[in-house]
């Protein structure tokens, strides 16, 4: 019998005009992206188009920076509400499935599984949830908070969150849940989905994070600079998985690429450089005070050192791999925000097609990674080069699909029916 050849997993994360900072500046970029759904339809239909298994959209309930003369200086200032916006792009189009990110912090589970089937409906089967735990103390403030809840108490909300909208999903006709944040009784007034329940996806690397993505999630999106960091995050959250009686294969674990991506590699070196070289610095830095959970990185000498950062409640995880990368390349606080503010701490790869489709087979093929989470430098010309150039090149390698295998999101991922 001949056995199949594992195949990567590919999404495509969206971002109005692109995912480095300063996209909107490209000379091509469409500036006023984040509220032109045709540029949001051409996007999906050109991922599609590619086999891509999903389109994904992130999603923060109110500005990224508190300085608003900075958050207008940036790549993603403004933008649809993401599920309203899959909502418009599941009837643009047919199979690429279709995930958007949702606070535990600032929503009610029984109203946010709800939305999340009716969009599985809607879809035929194609919808993801993200689960996120918002650390954004801005966010906080536009919901009557007086400020952020602890990390702990976060995922401790988010534990009983995920559990509800997993009963609601598996269709009971009575919930009767009653617990320590929340009350819901009934079922959903919708049926059973078509996949058997929309895809959970999680992206937290702290170790709370890790623990309810081993309990919860089948997709977990994750940043990793290097092949080291990438392979220690698997193993260790795929070593998780059967404290909760789950199986390796259950989760499928897809990091955060940026390619950047032309026919020489002289060329791709030079559309890289062409974009960081439209960093403002007062920009760049804002970007990694919000990432590092520091108000006053501003007063340290900017081409200095990071300094010593005292403990955050906000995103751990990332903090952690901001830290590691500036202590183990000696960047300065510049050096660090420019290099931050192209891909948000994800991993870079600049180069031609095999080049980009080497890194990218070495991290599959090597137990890194189960497929990758594509984030364009900017739309939608980086779309456009991955999608006519690298894909082309990872199909003649036997790594990428040819063709859809299914109808829903859980058929391209291979993942399991819920019973």
């Amino acid at each position: 019998m001949t056995v199949r050849k594992r195949q990567m997993k590919l999404g495509l994360f969206l971002w109005a005009t692109g995912h480095h900072i300063a996209a909107w500046r490209h000379p091509k970029a469409h500036v006023t992206a984040g509220i032109d759904i045709d540029h949001y339809i051409r996007l999906a239909r050109t991922a599609e188009a590619a086999k891509l298994d999903m389109i994904f959209c992130e999603d923060a309930a109110g500005l990224r920076e508190a300085n608003v003369g900075i958050a207008s200086q940036t790549s993603r200032s403004i933008g649809f509400e993401p599920i309203s916006l899959l909502a418009a792009l599941a009837v643009q189009t047919e199979r690429i499935g279709l995930v958007s990110t949702a606070s535990t912090s600032y929503n009610e589970p029984y109203g946010l599984a709800r939305t999340f089937a009716s969009l599985d409906q809607l879809s035929g089967g194609r919808a993801g949830w993200n689960l996120v735990t918002s650390a954004n103390h801005i966010e906080a403030a536009n919901f009557g908070s007086t400020g952020l809840r602890p990390h702990a108490d976060r995922y401790e909300r988010a534990r009983e969150f995920a559990a509800v909208v997993a009963g609601l999903w598996r269709g009971a006709e009575a919930l009767n849940h009653d617990g320590q944040s929340f009350s819901v009784k009934d079922a959903l007034d919708l049926p059973r989905s078509p996949q058997g329940a929309p895809v959970m996806v999680q992206a937290g690397a702290s170790e709370d994070g890790q623990n309810l993505a081993a309990r919860t999630a089948d997709v977990v999106f994750s940043a990793a600079q290097t092949f080291e960091e990438a392979k220690a995050f698997y193993d260790g959250l795929k070593g998780r998985l059967a404290d909760y009686g789950r199986e390796p294969d259950d989760v499928k674990i897809m990091p955060g690429v940026a390619p950047v991506v032309a026919e020489t590699e002289a060329e791709a070196r030079e559309k890289y450089e062409q974009l960081q070289e439209l960093i403002p610095d007062d920009v760049g830095v804002a970007l990694l005070s919000s990432y590092l959970s520091i108000s006053d990185l501003w007063r340290y000498p900017i081409d200095g050192p990071l300094p010593e950062l005292p403990p955050s409640e906000g995103m751990k995880s990332r903090q952690a791999l901001v830290i590691e990368q500036s202590r183990r390349d000696n960047l300065s606080i510049r050096d660090l925000a420019r290099h931050f503010a192209g891909a948000r701490g994800h991993w870079r790869v600049v180069g031609t097609p095999a080049q980009i489709a080497d890194e990218l087979q070495a991290r599959f093929e090597g137990g890194a990674a189960d497929g990758f989470n594509v984030m364009p430098s900017w739309f939608p010309g980086e779309l456009d080069a991955f999608a006519t150039l690298v894909v082309p090149e990872l199909r003649r390698r036997g790594l990428f699909r040819t063709d859809y295998e299914g109808r829903t999101l859980r058929d391209h991922l291979g993942l399991k029916r819920p019973a």
